[in-house]
């Protein structure tokens, strides 16, 4: 925890002497397995097809490997709100099946991270393989029971998120206000997810979930704005100014008079190929880092982290749940 005091340290550790938590805390240690188990379990009892069936465990697996907070957040929202569900783990076993599922075709459609399995097979297993993933999820909720509600707010959730993919995919944002809309929508509706499957069984408050939601959407911005300036800043061939994509650093450089970036301008415009900035690859890198394209960027950044500061401090959560979903999604952004 980041710049806690001794007096608060002491409260939240004699906290943990409460015999509730401290099964919790167990239990959230125990979850993994538990989780990856029941991921397993899903595929077999959809997919039959021996090959697919053993592509997908390969897909979770190597998912795994990142170390994501995806379930983790699940059950970290569940645990804050009162929550103390016997199906949390299958719970956040659909939210790391959903993500995975969504993950597959950001790669597909963006075609890159090439050294993923799902890169390195068939396109067309890779197809099979997303649709497998979230039928497995339906019939995981039906199982469950979810309620019908909950069902629309799942379908609502991910579609919003499928908006916003579909604005990126096809270029069609021009200004700063329009990249804040499609990444809330892209990638601020991933952590919604994730926070639904947490509290989705729960009699949380209106405010309560807005406060979620609106949380979720910061953080989503927050580590797109940072995957964004890393991606420009690498400048490789597969870099989101090669594939014209309109990230907040990139909408700066085009939206600037200045003739130095007239070579970008003219890129995006059709006017001159990729090879031809390649040519001029040290030159655009230093202008890059020289044209404050990342400080603005940052400055947009510093702005969410601010807002979600101020949502955190005002939601009604319990520790050490609470401090535990910060840590999780944005702490490391802080100062």
């Amino acid at each position: 925890m980041k710049n806690w005091g001794q007096s608060q340290k002491r409260r939240h550790w004699r906290s943990l002497s409460n015999t509730s938590i401290i099964h919790k805390l167990r239990r959230v240690w125990q979850l993994n397995q538990e989780i990856k188990h029941h991921m397993y379990r899903i595929v077999d009892d959809h997919i039959d097809v021996e090959d697919l069936n053993t592509q997908l465990k390969t897909f979770i697996a190597d998912k795994e490997q990142e170390n994501a907070s995806w379930s983790k957040i699940t059950v970290c929202t569940h645990y804050m709100l009162g929550g103390n569900s016997p199906h949390l783990h299958r719970m956040a076993a659909v939210t790391e099946l959903v993500i995975l599922a969504l993950d597959i075709m950001d790669d597909l459609q963006d075609q890159d991270h090439d050294s993923k399995p799902w890169r390195q097979c068939p396109q067309a297993v890779a197809l099979n393989a997303i649709l497998a993933l979230l039928m497995g999820v339906v019939g995981e909720l039906g199982q469950l029971q979810v309620k019908d509600r909950a069902l629309v707010e799942v379908s609502q959730i991910i579609s919003r998120s499928v908006n916003g993919q579909q604005k990126d995919v096809t270029n069609s944002i021009s200004s700063a206000d329009d990249y804040v809309l499609m990444t809330q929508e892209k990638s601020g509706s991933l952590f919604r997810f994730a926070c639904f499957m947490g509290y989705s069984n729960l009699a949380c408050a209106a405010e309560t979930v807005e406060q979620l939601h609106d949380l979720a959407d910061c953080i989503g911005l927050i580590h797109q704005i940072q995957n964004d300036m890393r991606d420009l800043a690498q400048f490789h061939v597969k870099s989101d100014l090669f594939t014209k994509k309109r990230t907040l650093p990139i909408l700066y450089l085009l939206s600037n008079d200045d003739a130095a970036f007239s070579k970008i301008k003219d890129y995006y415009e059709g006017k001159i190929q990729a090879d031809e900035l390649l040519r001029e690859k040290e030159d655009i890198v230093r202008m890059i880092h020289e044209s404050g394209c990342l400080e603005y960027a940052r400055i947009v950044q510093s702005v969410c982290i601010q807002k979600a500061e101020e949502i955190y401090e005002q939601l009604q959560a319990s520790s050490p749940w609470k401090e535990q979903f910060k840590e999780m999604t944005y702490a490391s952004f802080l100062d």
